[in-house]
């Protein structure tokens, strides 16, 4: 079957991508809104690249990635390649799961900064062949806020309201429907008495602020935007109903044949990647190894990164204080947490969103390659990442 028509059919699993706003709300930078044009040259795949052309979402989760490429510290790694004359490193912008994915299958980029919607989408729809997993990348950054005058204050109060989220079969729709089920509710459709609808982020705001709805399952910096200006609380923070705290929130995945004949390049893609994820653990960390306190200026200083970085991507800007507090239930990190998207993916089922085959956990997991990954983590000194079966 046709790749586009693969990736044409309705999807059983809907990317949950959320992008930042402000005040204002820049609808550029929300879904469904815009579409960027990526204006690709189709070069073929060569065996031997003499560039990366790497996706990712304007998108809190991809933070190593807009503040890399807009300080344009990642292309610095590039430049230490031995044949690294005439390389280049093109990054694309994309606000569609199923562009980027359409975009990696047929050649137009090698890597991307993706969610776990995109990772089960596209192991669904291409196989477990065309693409690897290589690094993590983000935890958590997702919850569930509620109107401060909602009415609700405990689990027992949820009973006949009506909550959002972004997108149907979604990982945030997911999680909003367990949780709901865990908690002995279910929605009108399945017997219960909640209602639960899907909108575009710019929709959830509004009609949050409007108190058309009692609540939502988003993730960040939507929770903040709720908090700060839709006189929002959290009820659940999703870390909490993790193990650790983490889930994943987005990964790096590059295409197998791109990997195979390229290791060199993905090594220094994961150096770079390593190195501002290391920086961004530092700010925003309550502390180091020797215990010594970090300021709110270390705070301030990533959520100014990650804005200039996207005001230099996109020409938009973001508000400080709503990305302070958002960045702080985000926790950056190279541990791609396959235990959390094989949970999602079995939640996935358990809500009738995708059918799953005997042998669908094994040829998941064979998409994971962290060899070059652990071999940089080594190289910094760091724990490298246990195998994973």
């Amino acid at each position: 079957m046709d790749y586009k028509i693969k990736l044409g059919i309705s999807g059983l699993i809907v990317l949950a991508v959320i992008i930042s706003s402000n005040s204002t709300v820049y609808l550029s930078l929300l879904p469904g809104q815009q579409a960027f044009n990526t204006n690709f040259k189709d070069d073929g795949i060569n065996s031997k690249a003499d560039s990366l052309k790497i996706g990712f979402f304007p998108n809190l989760n991809h933070a190593q990635a807009i503040i890399g490429i807009g300080k344009v510290t990642f292309n610095n790694f590039f430049n230490n390649l031995s044949d690294s004359k005439g390389f280049s490193l093109q990054p694309q912008l994309f606000s569609s799961g199923q562009s980027m994915l359409e975009a990696l299958y047929a050649g137009k980029i090698d890597a991307a900064y993706v969610d776990a919607s995109s990772i089960i989408q596209g192991f669904m729809l291409l196989g477990e062949n065309e693409f690897r997993i290589v690094s993590g990348a983000a935890s958590g950054g997702a919850s569930f806020v509620v109107r401060n005058d909602s009415g609700i204050e405990a689990i027992s109060d949820l009973g006949g309201k009506v909550f959002a989220t972004p997108h149907l079969g979604g990982i945030h729709d997911v999680a909003l429907r367990k949780y709901l089920i865990d908690n002995g509710f279910n929605t009108i459709k399945n017997g219960g008495n909640i209602t639960v609808i899907n909108l575009k982020p710019i929709d959830i705001i509004s009609k949050f602020q409007n108190k058309e709805i009692d609540g939502a399952w988003v993730p960040e910096p939507i929770v903040a935007i709720l908090k700060h200006q839709g006189n929002g609380e959290i009820f659940v923070d999703e870390r909490d109903l993790w193990p650790g705290g983490e889930f994943i929130s987005s990964n790096i995945i590059v295409r197998t044949d791109y990997l195979e004949h390229n290791p060199d390049v993905i090594k220094k893609l994961l150096e770079a990647h390593v190195n501002e994820t290391i920086w961004l653990k530092q700010m925003l960390s309550n502390s180091n190894s020797t215990g010594t306190h970090y300021s709110q200026n270390e705070s301030n200083m990533a959520a100014s990164a990650f804005s200039k970085g996207l005001m230099n991507i996109t020409g938009k800007t973001l508000t400080e204080n709503q990305l302070v507090d958002a960045m702080s239930r985000i926790e950056y990190t190279w541990n791609p947490l396959a235990d959390s998207l094989l949970k999602i993916s079995e939640d996935s089922k358990d809500l009738g969103y995708i059918i799953k085959a005997f042998d669908w956990n094994d040829k998941l997991l064979k998409m994971y390659d962290l060899t070059i990954l652990n071999k940089v983590l080594a190289e910094n000194k760091l724990k490298q990442i246990e195998p994973i079966q």
